[in-house]
């Protein structure tokens, strides 16, 4: 999981309001509701300890009006009087409302939404280009047009002899510009942070497009034969085929990745040296203070996501005991989860993010955190630094 877009939450220093919010009915006393929910979400940050400039700022976020058509939720992320990150939610969150105030930004509920939610890139193909648009955790929003030759497109139904050259320019018009298209996907796939790519439109049509699609493409390619490009074209069964790519995407990215982990890990009983991966929290603190973390793996209902740690302003400052000032920089840190602590670091090192599925019924990690190193633990180089 990418996230990129969180990256002006660690630009400034806490203490942190995050509001969660259930939008998703829009009836007509949705306008009411809102409302309510904003002023209620904001008497419970002012309870909290929440400062008056923040309390004030979220709540004009959280009722303006209209809300954009299609959302299911809101995230809201404020500091110091200014709403520095709202992003609209394309899945709704498991509750009406979630309000934290603390140290750090709360992503661990941003975690579970994104986690069901991976970056896909929907292209709508005819025979003279496509409409490209990118749906993700933060909902659909248009990515771009590739447009094609629009002459000739259309063959005729005579055998005469102009009549096949004419034909002959028609089947290079349909490949050349499946060819755009395919080049404008690859493209995007990189650029974008794409995981999963749906080709919708006519079987030749798309068909004619992965084809040309490079081998080696980092995204899942899959086609669905709902959906097209024309205006009006009913969507409910290409969205059906959306999220049953997603679902097999997240299956089979979730349990290599696990796989992956359990590779690296040291055997039971050895010691940690030359291991690739981590687990608990001291270890991944560890981590986190040397910018080793290359993916970082959660399980939120694991006990040591819950842990307290000690933080300082900057991502790696991180410290298991209020004690620890050599690595917190700062006299006065402040406790924060593990979980959020941990998401900082890796979000400041570029590091991925790896939701564990609840439904994978296994203990990895153990206590519900772990990481994937950019190179091996190495107990003599921590002997040497230490004395």
């Amino acid at each position: 999981m990418r996230l990129a877009f969180l990256t002006a939450l660690h630009d400034r220093p806490g203490p942190w309001a995050s509001v969660y919010l259930d939008t998703s009915r829009m009836d007509e006393s949705a306008r009411w509701r809102q409302e309510l929910m904003a002023r209620e979400a904001c008497d419970e940050l002012a309870a909290q300890g929440c400062d008056e400039a923040t309390v004030r700022a979220v709540h004009e976020t959280l009722s303006a009006w209209p809300r954009p058509a299609g959302e299911a939720g809101r995230a809201v992320f404020a500091a110091h009087g200014e709403v520095v990150l709202d992003p609209p939610l394309a899945v709704r969150p498991p509750a009406p409302s979630q309000v934290f105030w603390s140290a750090l930004p709360r992503l661990g509920p941003l975690l579970d939404l994104a986690a069901g939610e991976p970056v896909c890139l929907v292209a709508y193909v005819d025979r003279t280009g496509a409409d490209l648009e990118l749906r993700g955790p933060i909902g659909a929003m248009p990515a771009g047009e590739v447009r094609g030759r629009d002459w000739p497109v259309h063959r005729t139904a005579t055998n005469a002899w102009s009549e096949r050259h004419f034909q002959l320019s028609v089947e290079n018009t349909w490949e050349e510009n499946a060819r755009k298209v395919a080049d404008a996907v690859a493209d995007a796939v990189p650029e974008l942070g794409v995981d999963v790519v749906v080709l919708a439109g006519g079987e030749r049509e798309r068909r004619s497009v992965h084809e040309r699609l490079p081998v080696a493409l980092a995204a899942e390619v899959v086609e669905s034969g709902h959906g097209g490009r024309a205006a009006g074209s009913g969507r409910e069964r290409l969205d059906e085929d959306v999220r049953a790519a997603k679902e097999a995407f997240l299956r089979r990215r979730a349990e290599a990745e696990l796989d992956r982990f359990r590779a690296a890990r040291a055997p039971e009983g050895a010691s940690a040296a030359g291991a690739a991966a981590a687990e608990g929290v001291p270890a991944l603190v560890e981590a986190a203070r040397e910018h080793r973390i290359a993916e970082l793996l959660i399980r939120p209902e694991g006990p040591d996501a819950h842990r307290r740690v000690w933080v300082g302003a900057h991502p790696d400052q991180v410290a298991v005991r209020r004690s620890e000032t050599q690595y917190l920089g700062d006299t006065e840190p402040l406790p924060a989860r593990a979980d959020d602590a941990l998401l900082r670091s890796a979000l400041a090192a570029g590091a991925e993010v790896l939701r564990v599925r609840p439904e994978i019924d296994d203990e990895v990690p153990v206590g519900g955190l772990g990481a994937l190193l950019r190179w091996p633990y190495d107990e003599k180089e921590t002997e040497a630094a230490t004395m």
